[in-house]
């Protein structure tokens, strides 16, 4: 792990104004914030990255710099995840955002995902099916916009017949197998591909959910479908365009906040 997360603290994302109106208000800029951070470790051999969204954003040109102006998405529908890390001199500019766990691109939004199995023919297709909330998933109409194509086009599954021509299908030996545990290693049988299919669903309301899976191959025959175990989703609350202070009670000690 190169990124370096331990010792940073208090990362603070602030609105650079554009202008200020005679009333005091401001105009923010857009699609660009700075970022402040503290760190409570000495690191005179370091330097910062900071990610947003999980994307390499820039690093500072020193080891003392703790503040950095970075682009930012302008959409207020969904929150902006920011972070700082520190890292080697020699690797502040390389891009580590492969190491940063993922996250969903959008709140609300479900991720499948399907072991590529070689029992499952060349030209099979899957679709997925949910419950819409009612706890019976209804496969009369897939959730997914299209049927997801199993194999690709150019791929006849894994082996090509180099083993024992003949003895099986074609392509099924596993000799020059694609994946090698490359994929998703452990999920799937060693040296047979165990690359997974991911598909994510549209933005669901907040409820607990099923979905069901069904395997088409080429002559329209369909499999028993495979269910998940309910999956509760909470959408993340809309973020506040503005925030401003409407009044401070210095004897209660109370701080009356406008959000908009």
């Amino acid at each position: 792990m190169k990124l370096i997360s331990s010792g940073i603290e208090k990362v603070r994302v602030f609105e650079l104004p554009a202008g200020i109106w005679a009333n005091g208000d401001c105009v923010g800029t857009p699609r660009t914030a700075l970022v402040k951070w503290a760190d409570k470790t000495n690191r005179d051999n370091m330097f910062y990255q900071v990610y947003v969204n999980g994307q390499f954003a820039g690093a500072t040109v020193d080891s003392r710099q703790r503040q950095m102006i970075v682009p930012v998405p302008s959409s207020f529908e969904s929150a902006v995840r920011i972070e700082v890390f520190a890292v080697e001199v020699e690797q502040a500019h390389s891009d580590f955002s492969n190491e940063l766990s993922s996250h969903p691109a959008t709140s609300g939004r479900v991720r499948i995902s399907l072991l590529r199995s070689q029992n499952v023919p060349s030209d099979a297709t899957a679709d997925i099916y949910f419950d819409n909330g009612t706890g019976v998933v209804d496969y009369s109409q897939p959730l997914s916009n299209r049927s997801i194509r199993i194999w690709p086009a150019w791929q006849e599954k894994a082996g090509f017949g180099m083993s024992r021509l003949g003895a099986g299908d074609f392509g099924f030996d596993s000799a020059a197998a694609v994946g090698f545990g490359k994929g998703s290693f452990g999920q799937g049988q060693f040296g047979l591909d165990a690359d997974t299919i991911e598909w994510t669903s549209p933005p669901l309301m907040a409820g607990i959910y099923k979905f069901g899976v069904k395997i088409t191959d080429a002559a329209g025959n369909k499999n028993s479908a495979s269910e998940t175990e309910p999956i509760t989703v909470i959408p993340a609350a809309r973020p506040a365009e503005q925030v401003s202070i409407s009044s401070f009670d210095k004897q209660t000690n109370e701080l009356v906040l406008n959000i908009a």
